[in-house]
């Protein structure tokens, strides 16, 4: 993969999908899930997904479907993947009278996307850290506090490392990660002659790359920003100037035959964060042009998907967006949701005791009735392949573009007879030729259809149905 897509995927390069309207509502009736008796759930099987976008999502959106129990393996090649999952689940998590809405909104999308934050926001990573450390080490700890995830299959010495992740975002030594020195060295290096005309550069990539994928909607100043410094979205006024330590990883260099780890920024530094929760939404009103230009930008976007799914998941209802006529011309979308948070907020306190006592501050989270997320191994998907516990066990299995490489025929070993498989598009990696991403998705259809399955939605180069395939097994 291209230098610039980095070794280390932070988040996705497909938009947030709710796996349950992909070809599951189907499979379902024919699979005859017996959802009052509990005997069957749900299991899906991610492979490199790479962030939590598709797990919120599918989650958040479950009271739209038949209930029953959803189970989620998550295989990842590397742990700050799975420290970042827990991080930010727990975010979404965080009950209301604790968090509101848009306070929510605002530091799930800080700390998933930039490279740098507040104070504000690293004090509360540090802090969460502590009682992640105490879940990592202590399973009944994780039972009581975050029972959603599942740490008990990883081997000892990841569940040591993950520790040793969580005590680095603790500590308050912002040298220990000079990101801005980290994403310099990296566009120095990757750019060569063209560094000193950079600008030029992401102005190229941007017209005569991202724009032709059908993304649109990112503005350029958006997207320029975050080129060249990492910060993708500022919704809340601040000082953005502590490293995001939750994008820190390691990575291992061979100089002179001797190997070296290094600490620094690997990820992505050419597509950004906006594809995940920022080129879709189900509010329509976002995409509405004006002298062709885009009356709203990705910001927008990205803080309403995300609101909405947080939204739902408290209340297993819809968002509606406020109509423009109920408020003044000029207001916000924050503006609006912080009134509501408001009146939430006095509702919530009106009903819980005013005197609750300071030891109940790590109230349980919001409830997650039936859903359970299993880390596997870092790495793992061949022996998951031979373990008898997985044998038909996976309803649906899905891929990223970086991992694809691993769906070959004994796959189907792991799963049902009527399983549905969902592959991401590699239509907005943007280093790749227009040849090559059609190349892949060739690829990758043959390789589906050669471990057995059949293609349900295909990548037929449209924008709808060209950022994942699904196929079923015949």
């Amino acid at each position: 993969m291209a230098d610039g897509f980095g070794s280390i995927t932070w988040w996705g390069f497909s938009p947030a999908l709710d796996l349950q309207e992909n070809g599951i509502d189907e499979m379902l009736k024919k699979l005859k899930i017996k959802h009052d008796s509990g005997e069957e759930e749900l299991n899906i099987l991610l492979v490199g997904a790479g962030d939590i976008r598709h797990i919120l999502t599918t989650i958040a959106r479950s009271w739209r479907h038949s209930p029953h129990k959803l189970h989620f393996y998550v295989l990842e090649t590397s742990l700050e993947l799975y420290a970042r999952d827990m991080l930010l689940l727990n975010i979404a998590l965080e009950p209301q009278n604790r968090m509101g809405l848009q306070e929510k909104t605002e530091l799930f999308l800080e700390v998933y996307s930039n490279t740098f934050i507040r104070q504000q926001t690293c004090e509360n990573i540090q802090s969460l850290s502590t009682e992640f450390i105490k879940m990592v080490t202590d399973f009944d700890y994780l039972e009581k506090k975050l029972p959603v995830f599942d740490l008990s299959q990883l081997k000892f010495k990841e569940r040591d490392f993950l520790e040793g992740i969580f005590k680095f975002w603790r500590n308050p030594d912002k040298a220990v990660f000079d990101v801005e020195k980290c994403w310099d060295l990296r566009e120095r290096k990757r750019l060569g002659v063209r560094y000193d005309s950079k600008k030029n550069v992401y102005d190229w990539d941007y017209h005569m790359k991202l724009i032709d994928t059908g993304a649109d909607i990112i503005h350029k100043v958006e997207y320029n920003n975050w080129r060249e410094s990492g910060i993708a979205f500022t919704i809340r006024d601040g000082t953005y100037d502590i490293p995001n330590k939750t994008l820190a990883s390691g990575m291992v260099f061979t100089q002179e035959g001797e190997k070296h780890a290094r600490r620094g920024y690997w990820g992505d530094m050419v597509v950004g964060p906006f594809l995940t929760f920022g080129i879709e939404s189900e509010e329509k009103s976002f995409f509405k042009k004006n002298n062709d230009q885009y009356t709203k930008t990705c910001e927008n976007v990205c803080e309403y998907n995300v609101m909405s799914l947080l939204y739902e998941l408290i209340n297993k209802d819809r968002y509606i967006l406020p109509k423009p006529e109920t408020q003044p011309e000029s207001a916000k979308l924050t503006e609006i949701t912080e009134e509501e948070e408001e009146a939430e907020e006095e509702v919530t306190s009106s009903v819980t005791n005013g005197n609750q006592e300071a030891d109940n501050q790590h109230k349980e989270m919001i409830p997650v009735d039936n859903v359970k997320i299993t880390f596997l191994p870092i790495n793992s998907i061949d022996d998951v392949k031979k373990k008898s516990k997985y044998q038909k066990l996976f309803h649906m299995l899905y891929f990223s573009n970086s991992m694809v490489h691993h769906l070959k025929p004994d796959i189907t070993s792991v799963l049902k007879d009527d399983a549905s498989l969902i592959l991401e598009s590699a239509k907005f990696m943007i280093e790749l030729k227009p040849e090559q991403i059609e190349e892949y998705g060739s690829k990758i259809t043959e390789m589906a259809e050669t471990a057995g399955f059949k293609v349900k939605k295909p990548f037929d180069g449209k924008k709808e149905n060209f950022l994942s395939a699904v196929y079923h097994r015949t």
